[in-house]
Order: C-alpha cells, then structure tokens, then sequence
C-alpha cells in the first residue's frame, strides 16, 4: 500500500468524482484508476461504485475512509516535523559556519 493509492482515496472521497481528484493531484484519470486499482486489489475489497456521475463509496471504503485519513495524517506529521528539524539544522549549519 502506498501513500499516492491513500491521497487518490481520499482525493475521490472529497471531489466525488475520480476526474476532479485527478485534476487536483495533477494526475491523469487513468492514473487515478490505476491508483484505486491497485488499492483494492491489495486490500481485496472494492473501494467505490463507479457510475457515469462519479464514485460512491461501497461499505467497504466508507470502513477504510478513516483510517485512510489517520494514516495520511500521520504521514504528514512525519513529513512536517522532518522539514521543521531539517530547517532547524541548516540554521545551525549557518550559525556554526558564519
């Protein structure tokens, strides 16, 4: 499971619709398909009814939506934090350095 197939679940949750999820991702649709694709086969479990007017969570993905969003979440507190210490250390490069 990857964090790009978690961002294009949620991203279709949110737009309701996997072409507008792609667009504010700067992915393709097919990339978008792709992503779920590979999403639900890992987790043996169809994520969305797809229809001509969007995407509808199944049961299934309305039970995978939180922890989806708590796993994203916590990617990027890791992420946020990560950046704060590495810009914490490049100030304390340049204050040893200067």
């Amino acid at each position: 499971m990857h964090e790009r197939e978690l961002r294009a679940f949620v991203a279709i949750v949110e737009a309701g619709r996997m072409d507008y999820a792609a667009t504010s991702l700067g992915y393709s649709q097919p990339a978008i398909s792709y992503q779920i694709k590979c999403l639900e086969q890992q987790l043996g479990a169809r994520l969305f009814f797809r229809h001509p007017d969007g995407a509808q969570l199944t049961p299934e993905g309305a039970m995978v939506l939180p922890s989806a969003r708590a796993v994203l979440a916590l990617l990027d507190g890791i992420k946020e934090v990560t950046g704060r210490q590495n810009r914490t250390a490049a100030v304390e490069e340049l204050r040893v350095a200067g």
